[in-house]
C-alpha cells in the first residue's frame, strides 16, 4: 500500500488557508491533515513531539499548526517552527520534527504517499481526477470492515440483480428492475494487466445479442464501472430504445487500519454538459448518503448497531434488502461478514472469477514488493482507461470491438 499514493481526504475538507485541520487515519497511522496560510497542504503525525496532545485540537495560524497544550508549532513537513517552552536563544526546536508526508491534490482529494521518497510513482492522474469540478462529484463514507472485501464486492458483477433489485414496480425507493433482474446467463471474462485487472460482465439478451460491461481494477483498490446506461426503474432509456450515458462511476477503498475502511465515491460526465445539481443529488441519494445519512466523521447514522436500518417491511413489499441505498446495501453486506472474513470458510464459484484474479494479482504484487520489485498500477497506463458498456451483435468479440474505447486517447500534462 505504501507504494501508491493514497487519497487521503477531500479538498473540500481542508476548503481554505489556515481552516481547521482533520483527522486523517491511513494504513493504521494517526494523522492530522491541515491548508497552511500559503495554501499548501500539510499531513502530519496527529499527536505533538512534546507531550502527545491530539494536533486535531490546535490553531492552524501563521504558516503552522500550534499545539494549545504548550504552543509548540509545526509546519506542513513535520518541522517544530517555534517552542515557547525554550529559551530565545535555544536551537532546539531545530531537532524536533514529527512524521510527515508528501502530498498533492487532484480530482478534489488530497493524495498522499507514505512510502520509500526513492521508489515514489508519477502522480495520480485518472481521467475523472482532471475533469472541470462541474463535470464529476466525489464524497467518502466510512465503512467499518476490512477494505479487501469491500474491494471484492465493488468487482462482483453478478450481485447487482440480487442485493439492489426492487421487487414492486410501484415503489419510489431506489432499486433496480428489468434487463437486471430478468433471468439471463451472465458470465464474467477478466483479463489481467499491468495496473491490475480488466474485465467484462457479459449478459445474454433474449434476442441474441449481449450486453457488455467493462470494468476496471486498478491496483490497489480503484474500481472504474459505467454508470448504468439502462434506466435501473425500467430496464431500458428513456426513449424506450438502448441508450448509454456519457458518465461513469467508481469508488476507492482506503484502509484506515485492517478493520476499517473509508470509501470514496465518484460520478463523472465526459463531454460538454456539466452534472447538474439534482444529478449530484440523486447520486447521493441513490447511493443512500442523503443529508442526514452520515455523522461528520462520515460513519453511518445506520450502521450495524441499528441493523444498517433495515426494514422488513419494505424488504417484503418494496426491494430485495428493505435497506436504503445502493452503497449502503453494499455497506450493510460486507459489514455483516465481520470485520475480517474467515475466507478458508468460503466456497467460491463460477461468477466469482473477478474476485479470484484479484486476489492473484494482489498477491503477485505483495511478492513483487518483498523482493524489490515495483508492484502493478504505480505506472501511467490507467491515465486513458474508461469503463463502458455496449449491446454488441452475436459472435462479435468484445475485446476487439471495445478496444478503442476502453482505453481513450492519450491525456497530455493539462488533463487535455
Amino acid at each position: 500500500m505504501r507504494r501508491y499514493w493514497l487519497p487521503a481526504v477531500l479538498s473540500s475538507e481542508i476548503p481554505a488557508p489556515d481552516a481547521p485541520p482533520v483527522r486523517v487515519q491511513l494504513l493504521g497511522e494517526h494523522l492530522v491533515a491541515f491548508r497552511d496560510t500559503r495554501g499548501r497542504v500539510g499531513l502530519i503525525d496527529e499527536f505533538c513531539a512534546h507531550r502527545r496532545a491530539s494536533l486535531f485540537l490546535g490553531r492552524n495560524e501563521d504558516g503552522g499548526l500550534r499545539c494549545v497544550y504548550h504552543g509548540w508549532k509545526y509546519d506542513v513537513s513535520g518541522r517544530c517552527v517555534d517552542m515557547p517552552t525554550e529559551l530565545a536563544q535555544s536551537d532546539r526546536r531545530t531537532k524536533i520534527s514529527l512524521t510527515s508526508y508528501p502530498t498533492l491534490e487532484q480530482g478534489g482529494v488530497v493524495w498522499a504517499y507514505l512510502g520509500p521518497a526513492a521508489r515514489m510513482p508519477p502522480a495520480p492522474r485518472f481521467e475523472w481526477a482532471v475533469l472541470p469540478d462541474t463535470h464529476r462529484v466525489i464524497t467518502k463514507a466510512w465503512q467499518e470492515c476490512n477494505w479487501l472485501q469491500a474491494v471484492e464486492g465493488g468487482i462482483d458483477s453478478f450481485h447487482v440483480g440480487w442485493l439492489h433489485r426492487a421487487i414492486s414496480p410501484s415503489t419510489s425507493k431506489v432499486g433496480f428492475r428489468g434487463i437486471w433482474t430478468e433471468p439471463s446467463e451472465i458470465n464474467d471474462e477478466v483479463d489481467l494487466t499491468d495496473y491490475g485487472l480488466r474485465y467484462a460482465s457479459i449478459r445474454a439478451l433474449p434476442d441474441g445479442r449481449r450486453w457488455v460491461r467493462v470494468y476496471h481494477l486498478v491496483l490497489p483498490f480503484h474500481v472504474l464501472f459505467p454508470l448504468q446506461g439502462w434506466d435501473p426503474s425500467t430496464g431500458l432509456g428513456s426513449s424506450g430504445e438502448e441508450q448509454f450515458t456519457p458518465m461513469i462511476s467508481g469508488h476507492f477503498w482506503v484502509p484506515m487500519d485492517d478493520e476499517n475502511t473509508m470509501v470514496y465515491n465518484w460520478t463523472a460526465r465526459f463531454g460538454a454538459a456539466p452534472l447538474s445539481d439534482s444529478e449530484r443529488e440523486r447520486r447521493e441519494r441513490e447511493g443512500g448518503r442523503s443529508p442526514g445519512a452520515l455523522l461528520p466523521d462520515f460513519r453511518k447514522v445506520r450502521g450495524g448497531m441499528e441493523n444498517w436500518g433495515i426494514d422488513r417491511g419494505a424488504q417484503r413489499n418494496e426491494t430485495f434488502t428493505g435497506i436504503e441505498g445502493v452503497d449502503m446495501q453494499d455497506h450493510a453486506v460486507q459489514e455483516s461478514m465481520g470485520r475480517i472474513v474467515d475466507r478458508t470458510r468460503e466456497h467460491l464459484g463460477r461468477t466469482d472469477m473477478a474476485v479470484v484474479m484479484a486476489r492473484r494479482a494482489l498477491l503477485s504484487a505483495t511478492d513483487l514488493v518483498q523482493s524489490g520489485g515495483d508492484p502493478p498500477g504505480i505506472g501511467r497506463s490507467y491515465y486513458c482507461l474508461r469503463a463502458i458498456e455496449k449491446i454488441l451483435d452475436p459472435g462479435v468479440p468484445w475485446r476487439e470491438a471495445l478496444a478503442g474505447e476502453f482505453q481513450v486517447a492519450a491525456l497530455d500534462a493539462t488533463g487535455a
